[in-house]
This record gives C-alpha cells, structure tokens and sequence, in this order.
C-alpha cells in the first residue's frame, strides 16, 4: 500500500516509478481524490464550529427571551447537521474510493532493479555449480513413472489436472527434503519454525497484497475463508497490527507447509509433471526488520536459499528480475533457478524479495526506534528457502543413472535412510 503523503510530495517521482512496470501516470488522479477527501474534511470541521457556536448561541437566545433568535439558530444548527451528515458521506466514499485504487496498485521498483518487459530481461548475477553431463536425460515424471512411483493418472481421478501421486522412497524423498530444509533454516540459520494455519481470512491476504488484485489465483473455501497460496502469508501477518521493539528485530521466521494454487493465469503453461501444481510443499523464509537493515537481510536471506542448493549438489544461478518481471509486492528480486537437464535449462526454484514498508502499511506492522519515539512501519521480506516440489525435480534430473534408477544426494540420505531408488525398490 502506498502513502499518499509521499505521492503529493514527490508525484513526478511516483509517476517515474509506475513507468518502470508499465504503468501510466496516476499521481494527478490519486491526489484529486484525495482533494475531495480533505475537502470533505475541511467542510466537515467547519460545520463542527459553526454547530457548536450556534448550539451555545441558541441558549443565550432563549434566556434573553429572543424567540425569534433561538428559532434561526435552531434552523441553522438543523441545516448544519444536515451538511455534517453529507460530507461525512462524501469523505467516506472518498477514503474507501483512494483505498481501493491504492490497494491495486504495485509496489515501486527499487532504484537499482533494471528496466526490462519481461524475464528475458533479468540480470544474471552469478552461477553456481557445473550441470551434469547425461546422456539423453529423461524428464522427472518420466522417470517417476518407469520407478512406478508417480501417477499423475490416479491423481487426475482423485482431484483433477496439476496433482500428483507419488509412491513409496519417491514419497519419502520429497519429504526428506522439506526436512533436510526446515533443519537446515532452523539450526545454522537462525529462524525460528513456526507451524501456522493453512487457512486465512481476507485480511491476511490482503496484508500481503494477494487481496484484491489476484484473488482468481486463491482456493476460496465455502465458509469464507481462504487456502494459503504461501506460507509467506501466514508467516508476515504474525506482526500484523502491532507496534514492535526496535531490539526485537530482525525476527526470522520459516515454515514448512503445503500451498495451494489455482494457477488461473498460468494456462496451457508447465502442464506436464509436476512443475506447476495445485498443491505443493514448499519451505518459506520470512524476516521482519528495520529500513536501515532491509538491503543487507535479501542478501542474507538469498545466501541462506542457495545453501540448500549447494548441499544438495544442485547446479543454479541467481538473477536479479527486471521491473517488467517483477512481483506485485517486490521492491526487489533474486530469483534462484536450478538447472533441469531434460530443459537444458534453469528454472525458478527460489525467489527473495525485499518489500519494503508496502505490506506493513496493508497490515498496520510498526516498530518503535527508541522508547520515546514515533512507531515506524517495518520492512517485510519473503523467500523459498525452497520449493520441495521442485527441489525434487532438480534431485530426480540431476542424479539419475542410465539404468533409470537415481541416485540420493549425500546431504539427504540420513532422512532417507537409502542411497538409491531403483525400479526394485531400494
């Protein structure tokens, strides 16, 4: 959510800004309805004085006897209150008006983020790890379905497109992996788990800018609720509508959870396995922290979901997206893509980004520098630190053999308790 103070102090700058994603200018347009808001306001204060002079004056009238005097006054105070009423109407409908056309717009690009339309726009930053040599490599539902551990047939009677089945070491894999992860986060990097709800109310989504633009993209559940799309949403909105002590800061969260997706945007796109799902696990990172601190915590928080990459001995690159790629609610964005053989190419795995005070004005998230002084919106960040789904992918394609069997990454095989999947069982 943006200030409209900051947009009438700098409207060139803000207009710049919703350039860069592709925006026309809508500064003029915000601050006229902003016009009419504190118009409204100035109207209403002055009625407030007038009512009160006269209501005093009415009893001055009367105790001088001056019927006559009363009665006018009585007829102002009645037209008064009349015009009360009106514009606090006007001023209503002008707030919710300015916080709705605020609530669908984007946040600012960062300064430093480059210009660009669409990924092929993004910025490498660095590679990590060489993409294994394979002959002919076979996809990951490929080879799933040959161990006779993948079913997305069954899956599709069950619930549908984009669901999978998977079976016996496949199942236990991708759960040593959402483990291998919440350990790794938790005991070397410094965040605390949390177990949250699954399902959340408007305002959770709302304060993490998936309400109102992207609702299509929800679960929605009969009794109002909604599906979380990512535990970010869950995670960010611990702090939600609280005033925190600058000493508590930064506070690192993650969680281990299934998400749910409607991928209503996303037709005819990553239809094949499991690259695209309804459901999925995925490993969120979030931190809550102080503008000063919010640059350097990406960069931490982006170093931690490469670490898992690194362990698991899974060739990546970091890039930084470009303004036109950019997420509704980023500042900021590293996106980590592991590499997929059968693709010969990187996909997204991990993206960390910097929000800045935008989803703590959505949920009233303040901090308060010193004791004495004014509370401060915070800074939010989120990453995937990473997505088990794919991360199962990335282990599937990199490690498979020739004979179709694969083998289990070093880092992983004290959660398996195997250090293969065969066809035979393991």
């Amino acid at each position: 959510m943006h200030d409209i103070r900051a947009i009438r102090s700098d409207p060139d700058g803000f207009d710049a800004a919703l350039a860069k994603r592709g925006l026309e200018p809508l500064a003029a347009s915000l601050l006229d309805i902003d016009d009419k808001r504190r118009q409204a306001i100035a109207t209403v204060q002055d009625a407030q004085t007038r009512r009160n002079t006269a209501s005093k004056a009415i009893g001055k009238a009367k105790a001088a006897n001056d019927e006559a005097e009363a009665q006018r006054l009585m007829a102002e105070v009645a037209e008064l209150k009349h015009t009360l009423s009106l514009n606090a109407d006007f001023e209503r409908a002008a707030i919710d008006t300015l916080s709705k056309a605020l609530a669908e717009l984007p946040n600012l690009p960062a300064d430093d983020v480059p210009l660009g339309e669409d990924e092929s726009d993004n910025v490498e930053l660095r590679k990590v790890g060489t993409p294994p040599s394979i002959e002919n490599p076979q996809a990951h539902d490929d080879l799933g379905e040959a161990l006779g551990l993948f079913d997305t047939e069954i899956a599709a009677k069950l619930s549908g497109a984009r669901f999978t089945v998977l079976r016996g070491p496949l199942a236990r894999l991708e759960r040593a992996l959402g483990q291998f992860m919440i350990d790794l986060h938790t005991t070397e990097h410094g965040y605390t788990e949390v177990s949250p709800p699954l399902l959340v109310r408007d305002d959770a989504l709302f304060g993490t800018a998936q309400l109102p633009k992207f609702a299509e993209d929800q679960f929605h559940t009969t009794d109002g609720r909604w599906l979380i799309p990512t535990a970010e949403v869950p995670l960010t909105n611990l702090v939600r509508e609280s005033v925190l002590d600058a000493a508590s800061l930064p506070i690192r969260v993650t969680a281990l959870t299934h998400c749910f997706r409607a991928e209503a945007g996303s037709a005819g796109r990553d239809t094949k396995g499991m690259l695209r799902q309804h459901q999925f696990q995925k490993c969120e990172l979030v931190s809550i922290t102080t503008p000063e601190a919010s640059a350097e915590e990406q960069e931490r928080m982006t170093g931690c979901a490469e670490e898992v990459l690194k362990r698991l001995e899974i060739p990546y690159r970091v890039v930084t997206l470009c303004t036109g790629d950019l997420g509704f609610a980023a500042r900021r964005t590293y996106d980590i893509e592991a590499w997929v053989p059968s693709q010969d190419t990187y996909r997204e795995i991990s993206s960390c980004s910097v929000c800045g005070d935008f989803q703590a004005r959505r949920m009233n998230a303040r901090y308060r520098p010193k004791t004495d002084a004014p509370p401060q919106f915070v800074h939010t960040l989120n990453g995937s630190g990473v997505a088990v789904g794919r991360a199962l992918i990335a282990v599937m394609e990199n490690f498979q053999q020739l004979d179709g069997s694969i083998t289990i990454p070093d880092a992983l095989r004290p959660y398996t308790g195997f250090e293969r999947i065969t066809a035979d069982g393991h």
